[in-house]
């Protein structure tokens, strides 16, 4: 006991109250200030905001490519089988649609067509000389001769009329009236045959005439349009516009169409796209319009953006390959191809790059 007889425990407990009443005190005045905390609509917006927005950087699927140029590359070839005579390009040389590239060696088919066009121009002749029929100096003797025949057909039937009456009087012999008789008839066969030659002078030509001298002018004419096709061919022509990658033959190298070497490969470079290779199991993900980016090893730190442009319709098997040995390569891909922008023009056609496509 205290001095004053007052017990210690008595005095906490005024001290505890107190604290306990200005706690309470304090958490009214801030009930009053601020009310009470409610999760209201004004502070989720930012946060649902921000999960609807996309966000720019996010991928959907990475996969293999390959830098393409604006069209496919293309392996050109000659028309026929012969030996290079010139290549007329270079590795890397522009040219334009229906340029020559290459010449093959056509010397005997040079000297062939001279001779298929003589002989078409001589059946040309053969052909019109038909249609115009027999000249004026030929029918002009025909009716020469009629005239003629009928004129000696006249005189010969006043003779036999002159003899008949003389041998009925009995002053001739009847011989002498025999002969004159003869006379007429032979002068009448001539006549006749007179009439007849004139007929087939002055006659056009017969259809089968006609038709046989048709038929060997238009062989004559298809045989120099052959030639001149086959001549065309011993000219290599560019099949589009773009540049030349690579040259495969040389001057005095033989081409055939069944070998597997072409003359040059030729692409265009006006543009680059790539083409991806998507696993199978990742088809879904992909559509055409989808925005893509690619990137390159050789290039650090550029990243050249694009857009999906063309689906394959058939599952193929994969042509690019990483060099990883973990990568599986007997599996069936989707090739797609994505159009890039302008900057990737400094891409080499034929380099690996890596293709990211976004959601």
């Amino acid at each position: 006991m205290s001095r004053t007889g007052t017990p210690s425990g008595s005095r906490r407990i005024p001290a505890l109250v107190f604290v306990l009443a200005a706690i309470i005190g304090l958490s009214a005045v801030a009930f009053m200030v601020y009310g009470p905390v409610e999760q209201t609509k004004a502070s989720v917006r930012p946060s649902v905001a921000a999960k609807s927005e996309p966000d720019p950087d996010a991928v959907a699927l990475a996969s293999p490519g390959r830098i393409e140029g604006q069209s496919d590359l293309i392996e050109v070839g000659a028309g026929l089988d012969g030996i290079i005579q010139t290549i007329d390009v270079k590795e890397g040389q522009r040219v334009q649609r229906d340029d020559v590239l290459a010449r093959l060696d056509c010397r005997d088919l040079q000297s062939a067509l001279p001779v298929a066009r003589a002989e078409a121009e001589s059946l040309q002749q053969v052909h019109d000389r038909l249609l115009l029929g027999s000249r004026k100096e030929e029918r002009e003797a025909a009716a020469q001769r009629v005239v003629a025949a009928k004129a000696v057909l006249t005189q010969a039937k006043r003779q036999k009329e002159r003899l008949r009456g003389l041998a009925e009087t009995e002053a001739i012999s009847k011989s002498s009236y025999d002969e004159a008789s003869r006379d007429g008839d032979v002068a009448e066969a001539e006549y006749q045959r007179a009439l007849r030659n004139e007929q087939l002078v002055n006659a056009g030509p017969l259809a089968e005439e006609v038709a046989k001298a048709n038929a060997d002018l238009l062989a004559a004419k298809e045989r120099i349009t052959f030639a001149e096709e086959k001549l065309g061919k011993c000219e290599v022509r560019a099949p589009i516009s773009g540049t030349v990658l690579r040259v495969m033959l040389h001057p005095g190298e033989s081409f055939a169409l069944v070998a597997p070497r072409p003359v040059l490969t030729l692409v265009d470079l006006s543009g680059r796209r790539v083409k991806a290779e998507v696993d199978e199991k990742d088809v879904g993900k992909i559509h055409v319009g989808q925005k893509v980016v690619a990137f390159a090893d050789a290039f650090s730190g550029q990243r050249f953006s694009g857009k999906v442009t063309k689906l394959a319709v058939v599952m193929g098997r994969k042509s690019v390959l990483t060099g990883d040995p973990a990568d599986k390569q007997d599996r069936d891909v989707l090739e797609v191809t994505a159009q890039l922008e302008s900057a990737a023009q400094i891409l080499p056609v034929g380099l690996r790059a890596t293709v990211l496509f976004r959601p």
